[in-house]
């Protein structure tokens, strides 16, 4: 009875409850941030061969009203590789316009495009002619290993602010060097994925036989088929612009990867031999 007893009054040891243990990543820097969403971006790189879509511009002259000579729609198809592109513009009714060879680009004297644009591509060092072609992108590899630690850089601009806005971040970024043409400005993307949400960037206005324009944009980002695209643009042109189109949107609709095009889309030497066809619409 009396070893009971004892046993009974042996004071029962309270099992410790599990703490997770502290992670070892450490938080990233803003300015290793930045580089987890452009190499986040980059997963995504090169875009398919072939891409369709259609292109409206849309602006007011100094007036307040539409201004129908500088606004219109294009259907564009293009071929990543090289660029090459045929667009073809669209009237109101079933009208076509003829069949332009053009390679859309960002910063160059031509309207910006294709949506599968690399945002994070610097602006030409010098402007390119239609009839340049451009270097392949190249295929990017995953991220080296070094240590256990994935080696992120981004030297091209600085982080002045990082911020966090519900379920995305706000980053402010400027140009360590090459402020011409490293045309990032803010970036927003989504807090988790780091996916693209929206980009404000620089760019320019050229003027035909007249002077090159500041521009700045907001670009608009979405994903079609698990690739981020450029949706809208929306430009407002500055350095003391005060003529037509001084706000200016560009709007991408209809965008689609092809699994097969015709080769002579792309050879504006073949133009004539299919003028009078009905297709492409």
């Amino acid at each position: 009875m009396l070893a009971l007893v004892f046993a009974l009054a042996v004071p029962v040891r309270a099992v410790p409850t599990p703490v997770p243990a502290a992670s070892t990543e450490p938080t990233p820097t803003p300015q290793r941030m930045l580089g987890l969403i452009r190499a986040q971006f980059r997963t995504h790189r090169p875009p398919p061969l072939l891409e369709s879509y259609t292109i409206t511009r849309a602006q007011k002259a100094t007036n307040g009203y539409p201004d129908f000579v500088n606004s219109y729609t294009f259907h564009v198809w293009v071929r990543t590789l090289d660029k090459a592109a045929l667009t073809r513009q669209v009237f109101r009714d079933d009208a076509r316009g003829p069949l332009t060879f053009d390679r859309p680009a960002f910063n160059e004297a031509r309207d910006p495009g294709p949506p599968t644009a690399d945002v994070f591509e610097p602006a030409p060092a010098r402007p390119h002619p239609v009839s340049e072609v451009p270097t392949p992108e190249p295929n990017y590899t995953p991220l080296p290993v070094i240590g256990g630690v994935r080696t992120i850089i981004e030297s091209d601009y600085r982080v002045d602010a990082l911020e966090v806005e519900g379920d995305q971040l706000h980053l402010h970024i400027f140009p360590i060097r090459d402020v011409e043409r490293n045309r990032l400005r803010e970036i927003f993307c989504d807090r988790k994925t780091l996916e693209l949400h929206k980009l404000i960037a620089t760019d320019k206005l050229f003027e035909q036989r007249g002077p090159v324009w500041p521009v700045t944009f907001t670009i608009t980002m979405g994903v079609v088929q698990g690739y981020p695209v450029v949706t809208n643009l929306h430009g407002v042109v500055g350095g003391g612009y005060n003529g037509d189109g001084q706000v200016v949107d560009f709007t991408f609709t209809d965008i689609a990867f092809p699994r097969t095009l015709p080769d002579w889309y792309f050879d504006a030497r073949q133009y004539a031999q299919h003028a009078n066809e009905s297709g492409p619409l």
